[in-house]
């Protein structure tokens, strides 16, 4: 019998590591600690200037299994791929998001194009049993729009 690497196929392996003890992660229940955490994982040098889109990774407790940068763009947009999302989410077996981005604008305003993603992005995760519970907009200066607060969700 021959084995993937003869005929040619790759295998996919799915990891996830943590150096953060489960006991030490932080768990949210507010958006002002959820932009706490976000404002230490933006790039300060860069928030007014290009827009950047992360993602926060939480179990069922609500406790921060991690962030990511999802993507960085110019100085109105950047894409965000939602395959990449939960990828992302599904690798790091996730039972929830908190969806991010900044406007170098300055403006916390959400554009209908963040409301759009937004949505599509709730409807995705329904379909995996991952709750999208919040986006924030992140701004210079540690302010910030939630989505949730402002009964966007």
């Amino acid at each position: 019998m021959k084995t993937l690497n003869e005929l040619k196929v790759a295998e996919v392996e799915l990891t996830y590591k943590s150096k953060i003890k489960p006991s030490e992660r932080p768990k949210v229940i507010n958006s002002d600690q959820v932009n706490e955490i976000l404002q230490a994982a933006f790039d300060q040098d860069k928030i007014e200037h290009v827009e950047m889109f992360y993602l926060l990774l939480l179990n069922r407790d609500n406790k921060v299994l991690g962030v990511k940068k999802v993507s960085e763009g110019g100085t109105a947009s950047t894409i965000v791929d939602p395959k990449i999302i939960f990828q992302t989410a599904l690798k790091a077996n996730a039972s929830a998001i908190i969806l991010s981005h900044n406007h170098p604008s300055g403006n916390p305003k959400p554009s209908d194009a963040d409301k759009q993603l937004t949505r599509q992005l709730s409807e995705g995760g329904k379909i995996l049993n991952i709750s999208v519970l919040d986006h924030l907009i992140v701004l210079p200066e540690n302010k910030y729009y939630s989505f949730s607060d402002n009964q966007l969700m």
